[in-house]
C-alpha cells in the first residue's frame, strides 16, 4: 500500500519519538501510548536519551506503521498526554 501525498509505502518500519520530564518512567507512558495502535513494536529499537541537564528524556522506539492514519492516532495521542511535552 502506497500514501503517496506523505512519501511512505507501508506498512514500514518508522521511528515515534516523545520528549517528556525525566521521572524515570516516561518511557512507559509513551510505550503504553503507542501500543494502543500498534501490533508490532521493534522493543530492540527503545531508545532514552537524557538532556544535558537531566531535567529531560527523549523515548524513540520504532514501529511497522500500517497507515498514515495510524501514525496520525499515535501523535494525536502523545500531544494529547500530560505528561508527553514534544512529539517528534
Amino acid at each position: 500500500m502506497t500514501d503517496d501525498a506523505q512519501g511512505f509505502e507501508f506498512p514500514c518500519d518508522y521511528e515515534v519519538k516523545a520528549m517528556g520530564l525525566d521521572d524515570g518512567r516516561f518511557h512507559e507512558v509513551v510505550i503504553g501510548i503507542v501500543e494502543r495502535h500498534c501490533e508490532t513494536i521493534r522493543m530492540d529499537t527503545l531508545r532514552t536519551r537524557a538532556s544535558r541537564a537531566g531535567k529531560y528524556v527523549s523515548v524513540s522506539l520504532v514501529i511497522v506503521a500500517q497507515s498514515r492514519a495510524q501514525l496520525d492516532a499515535i501523535y494525536d495521542d502523545l500531544t494529547a498526554h500530560d505528561k508527553v511535552l514534544m512529539r517528534l
